[in-house]
């Protein structure tokens, strides 16, 4: 984890008012389909990625790079920024049932699914230039 010391708290907390402020970079990636707001250090689940584990990734659809008030916003990515990842694990999620019923039809219908997830590490960020 990358932290910083000296810059702003974008909070409205007089408690986080001190002069030794920690920051953390972060940035906003885009795969499968969702945003995911990662740091350095943190393991999140995303879709299904065709990797194996340990292998090493790399999320260059980086839509914001932030670091206390310091903030770039792409249009509509980042230039030159990406996002490192390890592959952690792969997994399937809880099963979510489904059933669908029409009344006074005899129509019942039952299903299930279990969506399939990759859980990675953030190894870094790079903001690019």
């Amino acid at each position: 984890m990358i932290l910083t010391r000296g810059a702003e708290i974008p909070y409205n907390s007089k408690s986080l008012q001190a002069t030794n402020r920690i920051f953390v970079m972060y940035a906003v990636i885009k795969t499968g389909g969702k945003q995911y707001r990662v740091s350095s250090g943190e393991q999140l689940r995303v879709e299904l990625l065709s990797a194996e584990v340990g292998a090493a990734v790399s999320f260059d659809e980086v839509l914001m790079v932030g670091e206390g008030e310091q903030v770039r916003v792409g249009a509509p990515f980042v230039s030159g920024a990406k996002v490192q990842a390890t592959i952690v694990s792969h997994g399937r999620g809880d099963k979510v049932k489904i059933y669908k019923l029409r009344r006074r039809k005899h129509f019942q219908k039952s299903q299930g699914h279990r969506q399939s997830y990759t859980e990675v590490r953030i190894d870094d960020i790079v903001a690019g230039a």
